[in-house]
């Protein structure tokens, strides 16, 4: 929501599993009077539906997962050419996050553009950012249970 508050030429495209907090998301974009789409859906449902498998020209996502499950669950959406953006904590634990992510990234068809640390009033941030340089093969995401059991 930040994003569309300070682009509103942005076509904005929200992701929510839960129907209480899709259902806020709504509330909230009608309340703002704004225009963006929530879908209320799991990740690696919606990731396979052709309406929204490698759609996006920019994914984020901040406080789902650790990257490697989060590639999984974001670089489906993103088109070739296009950015995924993760929004993770200290920069030390991202590089080790980011470190361990890079089977994922490479299978999964991107690779790391930057990586920006920066100190907040909530401790230090950093994004990663990856570039979407070829098709997600198909048979990603996986089950979230596989995912889990199995990361990339």
């Amino acid at each position: 929501m930040p994003l569309k508050i300070a682009r509103p030429d942005i076509s904005l495209t929200l992701l929510e599993a839960t129907g209480k907090k899709a259902e806020f998301l709504r509330m909230l974009v009608a309340g703002l009077g704004l225009e963006a789409d929530v879908l209320q859906a799991r990740a690696e449902e919606a990731a396979r539906d052709q309406a929204f498998r490698e759609q996006f020209d920019v994914v984020t996502a901040r406080a789902v997962a650790a990257l490697p499950l989060l590639c999984e669950l974001c670089l489906p959406f993103v088109k070739v050419g296009g950015v995924f953006a993760a929004y993770k904590g200290p920069e030390e634990k991202a590089r080790e996050e980011l470190r361990s992510a890079a089977g994922a990234i490479k299978v999964l068809g991107a690779q790391v553009e930057r990586v920006h640390s920066e100190a907040t009033v909530y401790g230090g941030r950093t994004r990663i950012i990856l570039r979407k340089i070829s098709r997600t093969p198909a048979n990603y995401p996986r089950n979230h249970g596989v995912m889990r059991k199995k990361p990339l």
